[in-house]
């Protein structure tokens, strides 16, 4: 705890503070709650994804021996660009997915056996689930983050600002009150010693 004066100014200083203190509380209280409502939001988003790629496989496994076939599907799941925004999330930017541009357009019909159409579709659909199984766990560990920062400001200044700054006004109040009390009695027994000496004079 900081040493403090014991003078009117410090008490002053002391109540300027507390009120900054109590002002920016609630704000940091706010800001707390929707960090959590939205880190609650993307663990349900990443939930949700994590369902989606895992039908998926269940979904390609009966038929995933064809990729044994010599027929080369990577190039048309190539990633060219991913569309992604910084948006600002309760005060924090974060990057988000707006969605995956692949390099080269699907396989001719003629040219391919019957399965690959099918076969790159379930590919690009498992690149996309996957980048935004990627992005979504970034976006919530930023987050996450910051939700910790927060609730530690929170935490200070509910259990440590706060309380040592009402305890401080108060002390100086009864420091204050101690030297006024004695200023009077000082200046009580001068009266009657000034009285004293008027009447033996």
């Amino acid at each position: 705890m900081a040493k403090i004066k014991f003078t009117k100014n410090e008490l002053k200083n002391q109540r300027d503070a507390l009120g900054r203190y109590e002002r920016f509380l609630p704000t940091l209280r706010l800001k707390k709650e929707q960090l959590q409502g939205e880190v609650r939001r993307l663990s349900r988003e990443l939930r949700d994804v994590r369902t989606r790629i895992d039908a998926l496989e269940d979904e390609v496994r009966p038929w995933i021996a064809l990729f044994d076939d010599p027929y080369d599907l990577a190039p048309f799941a190539a990633v060219e660009r991913l569309d992604k925004e910084v948006v600002n999330v309760v005060g924090v930017n974060v990057t988000e997915l707006r969605g995956v541009v692949f390099a080269r357009a699907l396989p001719d019909l003629h040219d391919s056996p019957a399965w690959v159409d099918e076969a790159v579709q379930a590919l690009r659909t498992r690149v996309e689930l996957w980048m935004a199984e990627r992005f979504l766990t970034a976006e919530r560990a930023t987050l996450a983050e910051e939700l910790r920062t927060t609730t530690q400001r929170v935490n200070l200044f509910e259990k440590v600002k706060i309380p040592e700054t009402l305890d401080n006004i108060r002390r100086i109040r009864i420091f204050l009150g101690d030297q006024q009390t004695a200023a009077v009695a000082r200046a009580k027994l001068t009266k009657r010693k000034t009285s004293e000496q008027w009447r033996s004079a």
